[in-house]
């Protein structure tokens, strides 16, 4: 039990600049889309209005910080958190795509993607400075859904969403 316990803890000090990262757009996002407006082939939004240029330079430039922190106190790569918060921030772009080309709308849910596209990103773009363990890749991708709902329903709570998820 100790055993998963620690490697709980472990995942989520991993992914903190991740989840920094993630997180970030919802309390500083809006402005401009990333996509400019434009249409996909398939005359859908590319991203959508809610992925804008301020959320991810934002979103980057807060999971940097904490990573870079982190980097001290656990002896982390320098570009630790700057790799981990990209991956996570493209990952969330991700799957923005896919659910533009499935038809899902912007602010419009879509269960397990939205939990866990930008654990995926960030853990695919931690592998050359600080690869994790299967078992750590495992426990965050488990552990992230019900952390990610939990945020998100907090946020709608105190008015920083305009839904729950």
């Amino acid at each position: 039990m100790y055993y998963i316990f620690a490697l709980m803890v472990e995942s989520l000090k991993f992914l903190f600049p991740a989840y920094c990262a993630n997180a970030t757009p919802v309390l500083a996002g809006g402005g401009l889309p990333i996509d400019l407006g434009k249409k996909f082939l398939d005359g859908k939004p590319v991203f959508g209005k809610n992925k804008t240029f301020r959320g991810f330079i934002l979103g980057l430039a807060v999971g940097t910080l904490v990573g870079l922190m982190e980097s001290f106190l656990f002896h982390y790569h320098l570009a630790f958190g700057f790799a981990i918060s990209l991956g996570a921030l493209l990952g969330d772009l991700a799957g923005a795509f896919l659910k533009r080309r499935i038809g899902i709308a912007p602010g419009k849910p879509l269960p397990v993607v939205d939990q866990i596209d930008f654990v995926i990103g960030a853990l695919l773009f931690a592998i050359p400075l600080n690869a994790p363990s299967l078992e750590l890749a495992i426990t965050s991708l488990v552990i992230t859904p019900p952390i990610h709902v939990l945020t998100n329903f907090a946020s709608y709570k105190m008015g920083l969403k305009n839904t729950p998820w």
